[in-house]
Formats: structure tokens, C-alpha cells, sequence
């Protein structure tokens, strides 16, 4: 049986960034793959493909074939323990050493080029002896990769850097042991241009590395939050084991102060719980038997016993750190223009050094020689895409980071570029912007007999304003009565026969439809409604006998989120199944001025739709599994964390809590994420489009002037270094607090 998978591969190697484009194209070519992502930041590999085709292993080999990068199927991770961040140290490490070794070489090299302390010809011999090792030690990496790219008819960054420095070495040796090829004149070498622009790449690389690995912070920081032990009950007694031992079921014991181990159901004490380094929400919740607990949260005040329900990979912990890793693997739709200017840039560049060498061995002035090998050299040097290929993927990757340390799951690169494109958000109302926790508050006709027989009916319900009247019922300590032939009619309401009658509990609508007129209750029931109420009728054998009003509470956060909202140009709607004047009443509680009312739950996709027909780029937050199809139409769906797993699967940003404001935080960090990568890639293509022709010397006909390799190796390492720097910006992202409810 087919089916997609998708795998997550680990690089080894992989240290040119501008390899994405040609790496992704030799997996795509794999038979079964259907999409494949590469993250040069995080040096990781996204693919998803058909099982039944392909497998890990075939992957793995056309990497090896094409690149010469080992690829081994990324593990998981175990809290306090970064496979990938110990591996990113030790690069770090090495390519601190090579620098340490290029530095050391290099510097008695420029002074003996540019110092005539020993005769020429000597000199040459030592510039000889001290280039090599930094040219095929230090520099090793760039002619490997140079000789599997060519293998292979690739050619990327390392193609540009190990040609360029290569011919300057190649010259400079001909020069040395071989001056009689240049006819007698004492031609000059360039022993120092290759080696320094070597180190000053390397050295890039190496500042470029220690970056990176801040970029990754935010899962670091996520494998960290986990607890190393727990204290389970076997056997009467308590025992501490490490938390990867504990199995589905067994007890555990929380004191106050420590960490929650796993995910559970407290079966004995009260405390409060801080839950703020996983949802965002900085106020401790209270929990008691029945409550559900979070593993690396924070026990604060009591203490109390859980069940454990869900441990290892499958808690929240592990789902959070899962879902972030994956949005960082992902692509944004902007990387597609990247990805289409660098899978031509590094030919182009090549055909143009080869221009500018030609032109400058033809018509420059003498030496023209060396006047052609140097400028090419610059052009090859100072053309290097790194900086485009790091633009997208390092922004994307803090960006996601912030989000999951704010409480907020961006599922892939493409929710969160869509983000900023919003024009008008869709509030679900119930469980959305309200608690989602309705009360009684008003009954019309006979009190306790409407209420006994409501809830007679509503035992059977699963609707949210079932549980208000249910509970309401028990607090007057009711008995219901069996209910045969039960009902549930969608978006209006429920019947059944109670004592042989036929009772009906439901809207206006549902009233309408059996032909039953409300008669003196039609104004009580409008008046209800115009304080925001949801009123149901209940009718026995075609009378009306009473009302039931409940109310949902709208959040606290919800005045303010939307008041921000509107403060940054976006459309505000909400939309429910309630009748106008309760919608109304609901929207002008929280500022919505716009609102979709007597919706269908199957009708909400279709609202979206046409919002989406008028132009408008929509946003939809929901919880509950009627939103699901709605929040799949919308051109971003955003889900409450505590609403259900449908919802929250077919939504592209999930809230880890109950903060409509974490909405406001979710488009402003989209907002700054995108500016981010605008700003790296404007710097990227414009160093490109503005350097290239200098390197090339089209300043030296007017002024002189002409671009020195080893300036154009430093830029070169400037460039990708401030692209990274300038991504790690994002970490500083602060959402304004809004005033307190």
C-alpha cells in the first residue's frame, strides 16, 4: 500500500551553503519523492516521499554519489542531550584550528611578499613552502568538494573559491620552478593571494558556524526544559528512575519546585502549575483530579500524584520540539527565487571570470598576465552565493525558534511568510474568542420542569451549551428522565420522546421548521438574545413550554487582541452558528464590527471562500473539529492548542494557549521575519550586483582602481557573516505587552 512519508536526514559535511538548489534536484530525482527541502543552517534534509518506492537508504547514497556528504536519518532527541549541537561544536572547533594554522602561515607569507628581506628567487621557495600546506591543508575542503563537483558536473561556492585561489597557486609554482615559460621576464607571484583569501574564507566560515549554532537556540533551549528523572510508585514505594524509563500508566509524585517528568492526569492533591516555558501563559493554572498536566512544566504550591499517559516521543515536549525542527527544514515560497538565481549564478560567475580574464590578457596593459589572473581571481572570489543561500533559511529558522518560546507552533516556512500577507482574520466564537464554558443564566416558564427536561435531553449531547445545562441540573440536584429516538439536528438544536412526547430544545429556527409558534415567549427570547445570550426553546408536543438562555464568557484577552488587530490595518470578523442579535451582542463586547451569523458548521469553509473571492488574503482561528475544513480553506489557519487534534492539524500555526494575543505576537513576528530575510537577501543580491563589476575592473579605465583578491576573500566572508548576524537579530523579537485585562 502506498504511502507518503516523511524523513528528516542529517548532512555530514555538507559546509557550502549555496548547495541547497543542486542537492535538493539529485534527491528529487530519486523514484517515489515528491518534495525534498534543504536547510543549509541546520545542515538537514527534508524529504517526503512514497514507502513504497523509495527508502532512507537510497537518499543517503545519492547524496554521497553527487556531493560527497554523508546523510544518516536524524534521531530523536533526548531532553538535555543535542546530538546536532555537539556535532555543530566540533566543527566549530575544527575550523578554529585550520584558521589557527592559516593565520599562523599567512602572515610571514604577506611579509616576505610584500618585504624583500631574502633574494627572489629564494623568497619564491619559501613562499612556496609556506603557501602549500594552507593552500591543500587548510584549503582542503574547497578542492574535494572542487573534484566532486566536478565528477558530478556540479560546480557551487567551493567550485569558485578552489578555481580562483587554485590558478593563483597553480601561476605563482609555475613562476617558482619554472620561470623560462614567461620568456625572461621576472614575472611576480601570488603565493600570498591564494593562501589569505583561503584563510579569510575559513575564517568566515568559522564565525559563520559559531552563528549558526545561535540560530538552533530555540530547540536547544526546548531538549532543555525536559526533566532527567521522575519519582514513581511501584509497589507502595517511591523510586526515582530516569524519565526515558517511565512506561504509560505508572504513578508519579510531584513535590512543590520540581518539574513535571510527563504528560498525565492527576489522580490525587491540588497545586498550581507554571506552564509559561511551554504555552507562553506567564500565570500559573490551578490543577486538581482530572486535570491534565504537562511534562517539563513547573509544580509550584502542592504536592500531588499523576498518571502518566503519554511518555517519551509522544508528549507535548516532544510533539513541540518535532513540530519546530520540522518548520525550520521547511521552505518559504521567497526561497524560490533564491533558489532560482543561484542554480544559474555559480555558471555565470565562471563565464564571466573567464570574460574578464581574456579581456584583460587582451587588451590590458603589461603585464597583462597578471594584470587577467588577478582580476579573475577577485571576480571568483567575490562572487561566492553563500550569502543568498544563508538569506532565507537562517531567518526562518529563529523565526520559528521565537515563535515556539512565545507559545506559538509555526508548522512550516510557508505559514509563517503568510502570515504577514493577511488582510482580513475569521474569530471562531465559541471556545475561540469566548471561554467556551457556558452557564445558565436565565430560565422562562416553569423553572425546574424546563430545566429537568433540557436536561434529559442534553445527557445525549455533545454540544458545548449541553455541559452548561447539565451542570446546572446537578447543582439543583435533578434526575432525568429516559429519552428514546434522541437527535441531535446540526446547527439547531436536539429532540427526542421523553414520557412518549416528542420534545424539541433548540433555536428559532429549529422552532420554525416543526411549525411551532413561540407566542409569548418570541419577545422574552429577543430580549435575551440582544444581552448577548444563546436561547433555546423547549417545546413539548408543538407548545412552547419554556427558555433556557446560557452565556459564554468572551476571554479577557480578546478586547484588546482585536483592538491591535485593527491598530495593524487587518479586517476583524467573527463568525458563529448563533442568530444575529447574539452575534452581535458577543462581537460589540470584544470591537468586532464585522460579523458572519447563523453559520452552519459545515457552512463555515464557504464563508471563508468568499472572503477569500473578494480578494482578501484570510486568516481563520478556531479550536473545535466543525473548524477544521475551515481552517484548512483559509490562507492561514491559525488553532487554539487546547482545541482538538483535527483542528489543530489542518491549521498552519497552533497557540499553545488561551491568549488571543498570541495571535497579535504570531503576525508580528511573521511581519519581522520577513522584513529579516528581505533585508539579508537585499544585502546578499545587491553585495553581489554592486562588487562583481569592480572585481571585474570596470573602475580601472576611470580611476584606477582595482578590487585586491584578498579584499575581495574578506568581503566575500563579511557578506555571509552579516547575513547570519543580521538573522540573529530576530532573537531580540519582544512582543508589546498589552495592557493586563
Amino acid at each position: 500500500m502506498k504511502q507518503k512519508v516523511t524523513l528528516n536526514l542529517e548532512l555530514k559535511g555538507a559546509d557550502c551553503a549555496s548547495c541547497a538548489i543542486g542537492l535538493e534536484r539529485a534527491v528529487q530525482d530519486v523514484p517515489g519523492v515528491s518534495s525534498v527541502a534543504v536547510n543549509p543552517v541546520a545542515e538537514t534534509i527534508s524529504v517526503e516521499y512514497d514507502d513504497a518506492r523509495a527508502n532512507p537508504g537510497m537518499f543517503a547514497d545519492r547524496i554521497l554519489k553527487t556531493y560527497g556528504f554523508g546523510a544518516k536519518v536524524a534521531g530523536e532527541e533526548q531532553a538535555g542531550h543535542d546530538h546536532d549541537q555537539i556535532l555543530r561544536e566540533e566543527e566549530v572547533k575544527r575550523l578554529r584550528g585550520k584558521v589557527t594554522v592559516g593565520v599562523a602561515l599567512s602572515a610571514p607569507l604577506v611579509l616576505l611578499a610584500f618585504v624583500a628581506i631574502l633574494p627572489m628567487n629564494i623568497t619564491n621557495y619559501v613562499l612556496f613552502l609556506l603557501a602549500t600546506p594552507v593552500q591543500f591543508y587548510v584549503g582542503g575542503q574547497f578542492f574535494s568538494s572542487f573534484a566532486r563537483g566536478l565528477k558530478h558536473r556540479n560546480a557551487n561556492m567551493d567550485t569558485l573559491v578552489a578555481v580562483g585561489t587554485g590558478a593563483a597557486y597553480l601561476y605563482s609554482t609555475l613562476v617558482t620552478f619554472a620561470p623560462q615559460l614567461f620568456g625572461g621576464v621576472e614575472a611576480q607571484t601570488y603565493f600570498d593571494v591564494g593562501a589569505v583569501v583561503i584563510t579569510l574564507v575559513l575564517l568566515g566560515k568559522f564565525f559563520e558556524a559559531r552563528a549558526k549554532s545561535s540560530a538552533n537556540e530555540a530547540i536547544r533551549k526546548l531538549l532543555e526544559l525536559g526533566a532527567k528523572t521522575a519519582r514513581v510508585i511501584r509497589d507502595g514505594r517511591e523510586e526515582d528512575i530516569p524519565v526515558e524509563q517511565v512506561q504509560v500508566g505508572e504513578v508519579i509524585l510531584v513535590r512543590p519546585g520540581e518539574k513535571i517528568p510527563v504528560d498525565g492526569e492527576v489522580i490525587e492533591g491540588n497545586s498550581t502549575v507554571d506552564q509559561s516555558l511551554v504555552t507562553g501563559e506567564s500565570i500559573p493554572v490551578e490543577k486538581s483530579p482530572g486535570e491534565t498536566v504537562i511534562g517539563a512544566t513547573i509544580n509550584q504550591s502542592g504536592t500531588f500524584k499523576f498518571k502518566a499517559t503519554k511518555v517519551g516521543k509522544d508528549t507535548v515536549l516532544a510533539q513541540i520540539v518535532r513540530l519546530v525542527s520540522e518548520a525550520q527544514s521547511s521552505k518559504a515560497p521567497i526561497q524560490r527565487l533564491v533558489d532560482q538565481v543561484t542554480g544559474y549564478f555559480t555558471p555565470l560567475v565562471i563565464m564571466l571570470a573567464i570574460a574578464t580574464f581574456t579581456i584583460w590578457y587582451i587588451f590590458g596593459p603589461t603585464p597583462a598576465l597578471s594584470f587577467a589572473l588577478i582580476n579573475m581571481v577577485a571576480v571568483l572570489v567575490i562572487a561566492c552565493p553563500c550569502a543568498m543561500g544563508l538569506a532565507t533559511p537562517t531567518s526562518i529558522m529563529v523565526g520559528t525558534g521565537k515563535g515556539a518560546e512565545n507559545g506559538i507552533l509555526i508548522k512550516d516556512a510557508q505559514s509563517l511568510e503568510q502570515a504577514e500577507k493577511v488582510t482580513a482574520i475569521v474569530f471562531d466564537k465559541t471556545g475561540t474568542l469566548t471561554e467556551g464554558k457556558p452557564v445558565v443564566t436565565d430560565l422562562r416558564g416553569d423553572e425546574s420542569e424546563v430545566l429537568k427536561l433540557a436536561y434529559s435531553l442534553e445527557k445525549s449531547s455533545e454540544h458545548s451549551l449541553a455541559e452548561a445545562i447539565i451542570n446546572q441540573a446537578r447543582e439543583s440536584k435533578l434526575t432525568a428522565s429516559p429519552v428514546q429516538d434522541f437527535q441531535a439536528v446540526s446547527g439547531r438544536g436536539v429532540r427526542g420522546k421523553i414520557d412518549g412526547k416528542l420534545v424539541l430544545l433548540g433555536n428559532r429556527a429549529m422552532m420554525d421548521e416543526n411549525g411551532i409558534d413561540l407566542k409569548e415567549f418570541g419577545q422574552q427570547m429577543e430580549q435575551l438574545q440582544s444581552e448577548g445570550k444563546t436561547v433555546m426553546a423547549l417545546a413539548a408536543e408543538k407548545e412552547v413550554v419554556g427558555l433556557i438562555a446560557v452565556s459564554d464568557r468572551p476571554k479577557a484577552s480578546a478586547l484588546e487582541a482585536v483592538a491591535e488587530l485593527k491598530k495593524m490595518g487587518l479586517q476583524v470578523w467573527m463568525i458563529t452558528g448563533d442568530n444575529p442579535n447574539t452575534a452581535q451582542a458577543i462581537a460589540r463586547q470584544v470591537g468586532i464590527d464585522q460579523v458572519i451569523a447563523n453559520v452552519l458548521p459545515q457552512d463555515k469553509e464557504k464563508k471563508i471562500r468568499e472572503l477569500q473571492a473578494q480578494k482578501k488574503i484570510v486568516a481563520m482561528v478556531g479550536d473545535g473539529i466543525n473548524d477544521a475544513p475551515a481552517l484548512a480553506a483559509a490562507d492561514l489557519g491559525i488553532a487554539m492548542g487546547t482545541g482538538t487534534d483535527v483542528a489543530i492539524e489542518a491549521a498552519g500555526i497552533t497557540l499553545m494557549n488561551t491568549d488571543l494575543r498570541s495571535v497579535v505576537t504570531a503576525i508580528k513576528l511573521s511581519k519581522a521575519t520577513m522584513r529579516n530575510i528581505k533585508q539579508n537577501l537585499g544585502w546578499a543580491f545587491g553585495y553581489n550586483v554592486a562588487l562583481i563589476p569592480v572585481a571585474a575592473g570596470v573602475l580601472f579605465p576611470f580611476f584606477g582602481l582595482l578590487l585586491n583578491p584578498i579584499l575581495a576573500g574578506a568581503a566575500m566572508a563579511f557578506s555571509s557573516v552579516s547575513v547570519v548576524l543580521n538573522a540573529l537579530r530576530l532573537r531580540g523579537f519582544r512582543p508589546r505587552r498589552l495592557a493586563a485585562s
